[in-house]
């Protein structure tokens, strides 16, 4: 793996507790077991000699019962990654309520006279992480629609709905870029309705003839970053190397490489600084769309300004928004309903405040130890740390609440190609007794590869089951964490060495459809779509360090 996706080691505390959790014998955590058979055979799997020197927790809960049928260092404290969103979601859910909207306004400070507001516009963030270009050309039109057509002030952009620290604790310099570490703001917007925030699609198309420069266009066009350098045409068949990857601190992306002639434009994502300040101009150039003309500069609102309410949009209920958070484990929607729950229950909209919330549902429902460490919403931080026991007993509770169903159904299936139903699964378990049986939510980075979710028995049963993989190297152990969940939902363990997760020939290998503009990693700061459907490895050739979720999507790292 190249040196630049390397991610940095546990912090010390971490590694100490990891050191004294190697991977042994099961049979121990697992008294008197209800299903011996169970119990042999998800030993026989943690045998698996690509743990070795590898930790492992793993819990398995009859959710009817309460019995725990399995279990291997289940109290361990583990990195959860994006399993994390589960607990972020189940309390967001909670204590929000499936209902509850974000609302962007639009507001004007001064007077209006006949067609023109003296004064300026407000463009005040409601926390919307889904908030669309054009969700804001529609405020845009309810502007021009008021009967303003002139505005002598600014467009000035409100993000403090949420506090200023954009980028979470213990979050990595050198993931910034990236389209799931989008800097988080009280007013952003997103580039899809995948709801990829605080992103610009940067799309390249090569010229008419070998040595042209290739064409740069940007989406939306009003994104307030500045290509530097160029990408060339090369000749017909010479493939693809361009790059572009945007500066730390700046929004000023480096172009590099080629593309070829006649060839199919290549598209990127990359984040942007201030996503106030982009989302301001994104409306400004709505405006001016609409024939408002806006006579000053953007500028950032200070959150005081006296004004009067114009227009409004919200967001849909985050009873839907679970959806692409959990399918597609969408980083920037687990961190507004972070930040949500601090603003909306504790008066601030910090991640500090938002925590606070997530551990006091917690409590309240019986799961308050071991104290385990929590820093953001969903598991991008190397500081989380979370027990398998936990995270099952998480799911053991959420199923006698109101909103299970909603909860459950976005999680993804395993096996199933449709991308808002299978989601970081579609690929995993296919033609197994898993597929379109184990609703469950993967998490993974490097050295860290979890499942957390639920598996039907051929009796009936409901499972809760948590798989937790920590500081591997080399070989993914991804195959043991499929096999256990295989085995749960009623299939049989297979011979030492091989895969039995890998789908049947018969099987489509290609990953599900996306939305145009996204997914592939063609440069080493920005997210590239040049192979919209691109085929994910089998699992016995998933490489030891993938690089956060899209990488288990779309097995390109």
């Amino acid at each position: 793996m190249p040196s630049q996706l390397k991610r940095r080691a546990l912090p010390l505390a971490a590694a100490a507790i990891a050191a004294s959790l190697l991977v042994g014998s099961a049979a121990a955590d697992t008294p008197a077991p209800a299903d011996p058979t169970l119990v042999a055979d998800l030993d026989a799997i943690l045998a698996d000699a690509r743990l070795a020197g590898a930790q492992a927790g793993v819990q398995v809960v009859d959710t009817t019962t309460g019995q725990v049928v399995y279990q291997h260092q289940a109290d361990a404290l583990l990195t959860p990654a994006s399993t994390m969103k589960t607990v972020t979601s189940a309390a967001a859910l909670d204590l929000l309520g499936a209902d509850h909207r974000f609302t962007t306004e639009v507001r004007t400070t001064g007077t209006k006279h006949g067609s023109t507001l003296v004064g300026d516009v407000v463009l005040r963030g409601g926390g919307d992480p889904s908030l669309l270009p054009q969700d804001l050309d529609d405020l845009a039109a309810q502007v021009s629609a008021a009967g303003i057509t002139t505005v002598t002030g600014r467009v000035l952009a409100d993000g403090s709905r949420y506090d200023s620290t954009p980028l979470g604790p213990g979050w990595a310099w050198d993931d910034e870029a990236y389209s799931y570490s989008p800097q988080i703001s009280g007013l952003t917007v997103a580039t899809d309705t995948e709801y990829t925030m605080d992103t610009v699609k940067v799309t390249v198309t090569p010229g008419a003839a070998a040595g042209d420069d290739a064409t740069i266009t940007l989406f939306p066009a009003e994104a307030p970053v500045k290509p530097v350098g160029k990408i060339t045409t090369g000749a017909a068949g010479s493939g693809t190397s361009a790059g572009v990857e945007r500066r730390r601190g700046v929004n000023e992306l480096a172009l590099s490489g080629s593309i070829a002639v006649g060839a199919a434009p290549a598209s990127f994502l990359t984040t942007v600084e201030n996503p106030a300040d982009y989302a301001g101009k994104v409306f400004a150039g709505a405006l001016a769309r609409h024939g408002v003309r806006v006579v000053r500069p953007v500028a950032a609102a200070s959150g005081t300004e006296a004004s009067q309410p114009l227009a409004s949009h919200d967001s849909k209920p985050i009873g839907e928004l679970i959806v692409p958070m959990l399918k597609i484990s969408n980083n920037g929607l687990a961190e507004h309903l972070t930040k949500e729950l601090g603003k909306v229950k504790g008066g601030q909209g910090t991640w500090a405040a938002g925590i606070a919330q997530v551990k006091g549902f917690l409590k309240a429902n019986g799961l308050e130890t071991p104290a385990g460490r929590q820093v953001d919403g969903s598991g991008l931080s190397r500081y989380d740390l979370i027990t398998p026991a936990k995270m099952t007993g998480l799911l053991k509770v959420a199923q006698d609440k109101p909103w299970f169903k909603a909860w459950y159904d976005a999680m993804p299936v395993a096996g199933n190609p449709e991308r808002m139903v299978g989601g970081t699964l579609a690929n995993r378990m296919r033609g197994t007794a898993a597929a379109d049986n184990v609703h469950a939510k993967s998490g993974s980075m490097s050295g860290v590869d979890n499942l957390s979710g639920y598996a039907t028995a051929p009796d009936g049963r409901r499972l809760a089951f948590t798989v937790m993989l920590n500081n591997f190297a080399g070989t993914s152990p991804r195959p043991v964490i499929d096999a256990i969940a295989v085995r749960l939902a009623g299939g049989h363990p297979a011979p030492a060495g091989s895969t039995p997760t890998a789908a049947p020939s018969s099987a489509p290998a290609s990953a599900p459809a996306s939305t145009p503009g996204v997914k592939s990693f063609g440069a080493p700061a920005a997210r590239s779509a040049a192979t919209p459907a691109a085929t994910e490895a089998p699992a016995s050739e998933v490489p030891g360090g993938t690089r956060w979720e899209d990488c288990e999507l779309f097995g390109r790292c």
